[in-house]
C-alpha cells in the first residue's frame, strides 16, 4: 500500500468504536439493485454520487451535516441512484455526523465510505451499503462481507487486479466495485474497469474513481460497469448539474 493509505489505516485505528456503544438494529431496507435496475431500464446511467469534502491530495469543500443533507438532495434531484458519503475525518474531512443527516434527508441508498478494518465500524452508523476494501481486509474479506450481510447491509467489495477480484468473487458479495486508482502508486487509470469487468459476471459492478465527465461515463458503462460513483467531479461544480448530466449520458450520446 502507499504510505499515505498506511497512514489513513493508523488514523482509523484509533477511531474505531466500543461495541458497548453500538446499536444493533433492524434498517429500514433501500433497495439498491432494484433503483439500478430501473434507471437502466429508463437509459439512464446509475450514478452513485459521492458527498466527497476532500481527499489526500485535493481539499474540495467544507462539509458540514447541515451541508451534506443539502448536497445530498441535489445529487437526489439530479437523478443519482444512491448517495455515497465519506467517513474517514482525517484526510478525507468526513463524518459520521455527515452520514446520518444524508440517510435521513433522502430516500436512496446510502454507502458508507470509509477504511473498515473492524467489524464494530459496520454497526457504527446505519448505511445501505458499506465500503469493504479486498487489498486492506485481505484474507480477512469473506469474514467481512459476512458481517455486513448479517447486519443487513450491502457490502461493496471494492477491488483494483485480478487477485483482489478473485477473491471478492469468491465471497457473497453482490456488489463489486473496481477502482479504477491503485492504491500502491495512487495513480489513475479508467481502463482498470476495462480490464476487470468482462471477468465478471452474475454481480452489479461499480466503476470508481478517475470518472469525469459523461465521456468516461460512457466509456466505463460500455466497459461492463453497471453504476459509476462520482465525487471530485460532482463536487467542485454545480452539483445538480453535474449530477444530472452524467445520470443522462446514454441520451446525450444518443442525440449526437
Amino acid at each position: 500500500m502507499h504510505q499515505i493509505i498506511n497512514e489513513i489505516l493508523e488514523s482509523t485505528k484509533k477511531r474505531i468504536p466500543s461495541s458497548e456503544n453500538l446499536e444493533i438494529g433492524l434498517l429500514t431496507f433501500r433497495n439498491f439493485k432494484e433503483i439500478i435496475k430501473q434507471r437502466k431500464q429508463e437509459k439512464l446511467v446509475p450514478v452513485i454520487a459521492e458527498v466527497k469534502p476532500s481527499s489526500p491530495s485535493r481539499y474540495i469543500r467544507t462539509v458540514t451535516p447541515e451541508d451534506a443533507a443539502v448536497i445530498s438532495g441535489q445529487m437526489e434531484a439530479g437523478g443519482a441512484a444512491a448517495i455515497s458519503v465519506l467517513t474517514e475525518p482525517q484526510y478525507f474531512k468526513g463524518s459520521i455526523e455527515n452520514l446520518k443527516s444524508v440517510r435521513q434527508a433522502v430516500k436512496l441508498p446510502v454507502l458508507r465510505k470509509d477504511f473498515i478494518i473492524d467489524k464494530a465500524q459496520i454497526y457504527e452508523e446505519q448505511s445501505d451499503i458499506i465500503l469493504l476494501i479486498a487489498g486492506i481486509l485481505g484474507d480477512r474479506l469473506d469474514e467481512f462481507v459476512d458481517e455486513a450481510v448479517f447486519s443487513g447491509r450491502e457490502p461493496l467489495v471494492e477491488v483494483h487486479d485480478r487477485k483482489e477480484l478473485e477473491d471478492a468473487l469468491s465471497t457473497r458479495t453482490s456488489i463489486i466495485g473496481i477502482n479504477n486508482r491503485d492504491l500502491t502508486t495512487m495513480k489513475v487509470d479508467i481502463s482498470t474497469t476495462e480490464k476487470l469487468a468482462p471477468l465478471i459476471s452474475g454481480r452489479i459492478i461499480v466503476s470508481e474513481s478517475g470518472i469525469s465527465g459523461t465521456g468516461d461515463a460512457l466509456r466505463m458503462i460500455e466497459a461492463g460497469a453497471d453504476a459509476i460513483l462520482v465525487g471530485t467531479s460532482i463536487m467542485q461544480g454545480n452539483v445538480y448539474e453535474k449530477t444530472y448530466e452524467l445520470v443522462h449520458a446514454l441520451q446525450k450520446d444518443a442525440e449526437i
